[in-house]
C-alpha cells in the first residue's frame, strides 16, 4: 500500500508550494535542468489545441546522441515537408553535392542550316528550368547555325516513369503548384521555380465593364485560358482548372488599371507543355520545325550528337532552393533522381529504395518508418522523431553536412521560417525544417542551448482539429534555445515572446507552408 505522509497543523503547503512551519514559511528548491526542461514542455503539451491529437516530441544531444526530452519519440505519423529531410539526406548521399541536372538538345550536326531527321530534347528531371532555359537552348542552335529541322521535336521525359502523383496526393490539390505533375522534362513559371505549372497575371480595364487583361507565364499554345472576368470597382479573382482538361476559368472582377497579385496552377502532362515552349522557343530563334510533336519516347542509341545543352545549378544549391521554402516539385524530382541514378529508372520505389539505403548509412533505422513520396504529401508517408533525430545526428558526419545544414530555413531569417521565432533565443539559432498539411503540422532541426549545447529535436503534431499548432512548436524550440542546466521551468518558459508570433500564424492556416501564397507571406 502507498504510504500516505501526514502533515500536523503546525506545517501547512501553501499554493505558491512552499512550506510553512509554524507561521515561518520556507521556499522549496525548484526543480533545474532537464528535469525542468521536461516539465516545460509537458505544460505546453497541455494547451487544448491538442486535445485527442498526437504529439511526438523527441530531443537529443547532437553529439552524444543522449536522449534529452521524450514524448512519444517512437510512435509513428504523417511528417509532412518534414519527409524532405530524408529526401534531400539521400540526393546529397546518392548524387554527391556536385551534381548537375542537365537538359540536352540532340539531333545531326547541321549542314547548311539544316538538321537531318528528328531533334531530340531530352530531359534529367531539373525541376529549376524556366521558360528562359528553353530560349537559350534555341539560341545556342541559331548560334551553331541552325534555321531549319527537318523532322520532328521528340520530348524525351524517360529518365522518369509515367507516374505524375504520388500515392495518395489529394485530390483536392492537384490542380496547384504544391501537388504539381512531375516529369523528368518540365518547366516552372516563377522566380519559385514550382515545375510544371503556369502563372497568370489578370489587369483590369480603364473602366467598369471593359474586359480583363490575362496574361500567362509561360507564353503557350497547350494551356486554354476561359476568361470570364470583368473591370469593376474592387477585384475578386478566382482561378480554377478542369479536372481533366488544361482549361484555366478565369472569374470575377479585377479593379480598373489594377494587377493584383498572380494565380499558379498545374498543368496536366508537363512533357507537353516544355514541347510547346520549345517549339515557340526555335521559332523565336528563326528555326523552323517541319514536323510535328512526339513525346515521351526516349533519344534512340545514334540519334546524333549534343548541339546545346543546359546545366543546373548544383545541388549544394538546389537542396537550399527546396528546403528553404518546402518546394514539392524539386523534392520529387530529387526523390526519382536518386532511384535513377541507382537502377537507370526514376520511380518511386526505386527513390525509396536509394533513400533508405543511403539515410541507412548514417544511423537511420528505416524499419519504422515509411517514405512513399519525396515531398511529404502523401497520406501514406509516416515517420518518427526519433529516426529523424538519428538522422539529423547521423548526417554530421557525412561529407555533405555543410549543405545539408546551410539549405535548412533560419529562425526569423528566412525560408518557412522568416516569420517564426522572431524575439526569442531561438532567432538566428534554429535550424529547421517545417512541415504542414491539414492536421499535420511538423518542425524539426539543430538548436544550440544557453550553455552552447548543440541539440537535435522533432516535433510531429498529428489529427489536431484547431487551424495552427505552431506556436506550440516556437514555445518548444524557444525553451530548448533559452535553456541552461541552471534555468528553472519558469525561466525555461518564460523564454522568448511567442504571443506576437501567434497572433500571426493564427491568419496562416497550418495546413499551407508560407511559401506557397502568392506571394509568400513570409
Amino acid at each position: 500500500m502507498k504510504k500516505r505522509t501526514l502533515i500536523s497543523s503546525a506545517v501547512a503547503v501553501t499554493a505558491a508550494g512552499a512550506l510553512t512551519f509554524a507561521g515561518t514559511v520556507v521556499a522549496q528548491a525548484q526543480e533545474t535542468g532537464d528535469e525542468a526542461l521536461a516539465a516545460a514542455i509537458d505544460a505546453i503539451l497541455q494547451d487544448p489545441k491538442l486535445t485527442d491529437s498526437q504529439s511526438s516530441i523527441i530531443v537529443k544531444d547532437a553529439a552524444t546522441g543522449e536522449v534529452v526530452y521524450d514524448h512519444n519519440g517512437n510512435q509513428r505519423g504523417l511528417p509532412g515537408s518534414n519527409q524532405k529531410l530524408t529526401t534531400v539526406a539521400g540526393a546529397l548521399e546518392t548524387l554527391g553535392e556536385d551534381f548537375t541536372f542537365a537538359t540536352e538538345v540532340l539531333g545531326d550536326r547541321p549542314v547548311d542550316g539544316v538538321v537531318s531527321g528528328d531533334l531530340y530534347l531530352r530531359g534529367s528531371g531539373d525541376p529549376s528550368m524556366l521558360e528562359a532555359d528553353y530560349q537559350r537552348l534555341a539560341a545556342d542552335l541559331a548560334d551553331l547555325g541552325v534555321s531549319r529541322i527537318d523532322g520532328d521535336l521528340v520530348a524525351d521525359d524517360t529518365a522518369f516513369d509515367a507516374a505524375r502523383h504520388g500515392d495518395e496526393w489529394a485530390w483536392g490539390d492537384l490542380q496547384y503548384q504544391a501537388a504539381a505533375e512531375i516529369s523528368a522534362l518540365t518547366v516552372g513559371s516563377g522566380a519559385e521555380h514550382w515545375a510544371g505549372t503556369v502563372r497568370l497575371f489578370m489587369t483590369g480595364g480603364a473602366a467598369a465593364g471593359d474586359p480583363v487583361q490575362v496574361e500567362m507565364v509561360p507564353e503557350n499554345d497547350y494551356v486554354t485560358v476561359v476568361n470570364e472576368a470583368t473591370t469593376g470597382t474592387t477585384t475578386n479573382l478566382s482561378v480554377n482548372r478542369d479536372e481533366h482538361a488544361n482549361t484555366l476559368r478565369v472569374t470575377g472582377t479585377v479593379k480598373a488599371g489594377e494587377t493584383p497579385d498572380y494565380f499558379t496552377r498545374a498543368v496536366i502532362d508537363p512533357t507537353a507543355l516544355v514541347a510547346d515552349v520549345f517549339a515557340n522557343a526555335l521559332a523565336d530563334n528563326g528555326i523552323d520545325l517541319t514536323g510535328g510533336i512526339r513525346l515521351s519516347e526516349p533519344t534512340p542509341q545514334g540519334a546524333g550528337e549534343s548541339l546545346a545543352v543546359h546545366e543546373s545549378v548544383p545541388l549544394s544549391q538546389l537542396s537550399a532552393d527546396l528546403l528553404k521554402p518546402s518546394n514539392n516539385s524539386y523534392a520529387e524530382a530529387l526523390f526519382k533522381t536518386i532511384g535513377y541514378a541507382n537502377t537507370g529508372k526514376g520511380t518511386f520505389a526505386s527513390g525509396k529504395a536509394g533513400v533508405y539505403a543511403a539515410i541507412e548509412k548514417y544511423g537511420v533505422d528505416t524499419d519504422p518508418i515509411r517514405q512513399a513520396d519525396g515531398s511529404g504529401m502523401s497520406r501514406f508517408d509516416q515517420v518518427t522523431p526519433d529516426a529523424i533525430t538519428d538522422l539529423l545526428i547521423g548526417a554530421k558526419d557525412a561529407p555533405w553536412f555543410d549543405a545539408y545544414y546551410d539549405a535548412l530555413p533560419v529562425a526569423c531569417q528566412d525560408g518557412t521560417l522568416a516569420g517564426r521565432l522572431c524575439n526569442t533565443p531561438a532567432a538566428g539559432n534554429a535550424h529547421a525544417k517545417s512541415g504542414s498539411l491539414t492536421s499535420v503540422s511538423a518542425l524539426s532541426g539543430y538548436v544550440t542551448d544557453a550553455d552552447g549545447r548543440e541539440l537535435v529535436f522533432s516535433i510531429v503534431f498529428n489529427d489536431y482539429l484547431a487551424s495552427t499548432v505552431k506556436p506550440l512548436e516556437d514555445k518548444i524550440v524557444a525553451a530548448l534555445a533559452g535553456y541552461s542546466a541552471s534555468s528553472t521551468e519558469a525561466e525555461i518558459t518564460a523564454f522568448g515572446n511567442v504571443e506576437e508570433a501567434e497572433a500571426a500564424a493564427e491568419e496562416i492556416p497550418g495546413d499551407r507552408e508560407c511559401t506557397w501564397y502568392e506571394p509568400a507571406v513570409c
